[in-house]
C-alpha cells in the first residue's frame, strides 16, 4: 500500500524557517513526480513546487527564491525547505506523488504550517 507521511510543520514567526519532509513507502517514489501543495480553508489546493524524477524543479511564484523542493533517492524522501516565510504562507500543506504513466495521484494527510507573531 502506497503511503505518504509529512512532518515538519508548526508554528513559526514571519521571517522565520521550517523543512517539511515527506516520506514515501512502497516503490512509487521513484517513479513520481514528487510535489508539495497548500490549502487554506474555503479555498482550492495550489501547487507550491514540484520535482521531478530526473531533478527539474517549478515554483508558484509567490514562493521563488525562498522556498527549495528536493529529493533524496537513498531515502525516498522529498523535503521542502521554506525560508523567509510570511504570514500568507499559513496553510495546510501536502505531499503529493504523481505517477505520469498510469496518471495516478497520491496524497498525505497534510501538516499544518503557521507563520504568526
Amino acid at each position: 500500500q502506497v503511503q505518504l507521511v509529512e512532518s515538519g510543520g508548526g508554528l513559526v514567526q514571519p521571517g522565520g524557517s521550517l523543512r517539511l519532509s515527506c516520506a514515501a513507502s512502497g516503490s512509487i517514489f521513484s517513479m513520481s513526480t514528487m510535489g508539495w501543495y497548500r490549502q487554506v480553508p474555503g479555498k482550492p489546493r495550489d501547487v507550491v513546487a514540484r520535482i521531478s524524477r530526473l531533478g527539474t524543479t517549478t515554483y508558484r511564484d509567490s514562493v521563488k527564491g525562498r522556498f527549495t523542493i528536493s529529493r533524496d533517492m537513498a531515502k525516498n524522501t522529498v523535503y521542502l525547505q521554506m525560508n523567509s516565510l510570511k504570514p500568507e504562507d499559513t496553510a495546510v500543506y501536502y505531499c503529493n506523488a504523481w505517477i505520469l504513466t498510469t496518471n495516478t495521484d497520491y496524497w498525505g494527510q497534510g501538516t499544518q504550517v503557521t507563520v504568526s507573531s
